[in-house]
């Protein structure tokens, strides 16, 4: 067990660096090498790993011995690639942002690589984490009476600029259903407690990215849509993206109903980006409405400030973190989201991608998506 757990991190973009802020918060953690390609991001990732090596290559990062996990928060299409040389050169601990992969092509090469790597892999479905959304899957249950109908609805901003806007492209990010929605098909299956079996979805590219250009290309992403999704036990789930909609009071909203009631979870988005004019930023909110007796409760669920403030995801960065380092120490023996999950949350958003585009239902036979083409 690690006195000082030593992250390696390839990757501080946008994300990478969000990683950096909530590492620094954790006791007895260090982030000791970075490869980061581009000299902007570097620079600016410096700043929140002072005494980090900075290094040309993930090769280079492998080579430095103070070394206990390693974190990838590269752009999504690198992910399989860098975890298939961290396999070979060397296994540790490894925490892989979402989405684990983007195109079925990448399937085989995961199989390998889960069936061959000794140490633990977390796949980091932060959404999981947020304290909101944490109590409404530890509460769900017991409020609903036995989930039948689950909806998540984010309405937020469009997608944010990245280094070689690779997340304006298919070709990069796998599609939105893939990069930004595989979060909330994990939540589903998680909340279900059931496999999907059928995915349709309609979609759009109607607001966002319209008059960009980019090495001559114009981006393809999506930027609103409905999935519906089937599930094994008969349960059924929605999900409502609009990528326009950032003057909403709240980001997301989780909404799981049964036989005895509902419960829903009101997440804020990013406070930095809540108009100061108005005052403080909303608190996150639980509502539990039983239908006998009737009346909701409204609990407000508020994150500490210095967590908050280290990321744009409602603090779930922080303790998702302290889940994989636990891991790392062996006070916990395996990671929560796993190699499984992760795989699993890309082939629905593989599927919502194929069913936007052709207007047919998917049918995801013996929960694999072999069939689906990007």
């Amino acid at each position: 067990m690690p006195a000082k757990v030593r992250y390696g991190v390839i990757g501080c973009g946008m994300m990478g660096q969000e990683h950096l802020r909530n590492i620094a918060l954790l006791a007895d953690t260090e982030v000791t090498v970075v490869f980061e390609p581009d000299a902007d991001m570097a620079r600016e990732a410096a700043a929140f790993a002072p005494g980090a090596k900075f290094v040309g290559s993930v090769a280079e990062l492998l080579e430095v011995e103070e070394l206990d996990c390693i974190l990838i928060a590269s752009p999504n299409h690198c992910h399989v690639p860098q975890m298939e040389e961290i396999r070979k050169k060397r296994p540790l601990p490894l925490l892989v942002e979402k989405p684990l992969f983007t195109d079925p092509k990448d399937l085989a090469e995961l199989e390998t690589f889960k069936s061959a790597y000794p140490a633990p892999v977390w796949v980091a479905m932060e959404y999981r984490y947020m304290p909101p959304i944490a109590a409404l899957i530890e509460q769900a249950e017991e409020a609903t009476g036995g989930i039948k109908m689950l909806t998540i609805r984010e309405h937020r901003f469009p997608f944010l600029d990245k280094v070689g806007a690779w997340n304006r492209f298919n070709k990069y990010s796998g599609g939105t259903f893939v990069e930004k929605c595989c979060h909330f098909f994990d939540l589903m299956r998680l909340i279900m407690k059931s496999e999907p079996v059928r995915v349709m979805a309609s979609a759009g590219q109607d607001a966002n990215h319209k008059d960009e250009t980019y090495d001559g290309e114009q981006p393809d992403i999506l930027d609103n849509g409905y999935v519906i999704v089937d599930f094994e036990n008969g349960s059924r789930a929605m999900l409502e993206l609009c990528m326009f909609a950032e003057g909403s009071r709240y980001q997301e909203e989780v909404v799981a109903i049964g036989s005895e009631g509902k419960i829903e979870a009101f997440v804020p988005g990013p406070g930095r980006f809540w108009p100061s004019d108005l005052g403080d930023p909303p608190v996150p909110q639980l509502v539990v409405s039983p239908r006998q007796p009737k009346g909701p409760r409204q609990i407000d669920i508020p994150v500490d400030p210095t967590i908050l403030d280290a990321g744009d995801h409602n603090g779930s960065t922080f303790y998702q973190h302290e889940g994989f380092v636990a891991v790392v120490r062996g006070e916990k023996q395996a990671p929560e989201v796993t190699l499984e999950d992760g795989r699993r949350a890309v082939e629905m958003g593989l599927a919502a991608q194929q069913s936007a585009r052709t207007g047919q239902a998917v049918l995801l036979m013996s929960n694999k998506l072999s069939s689906v083409a990007c």
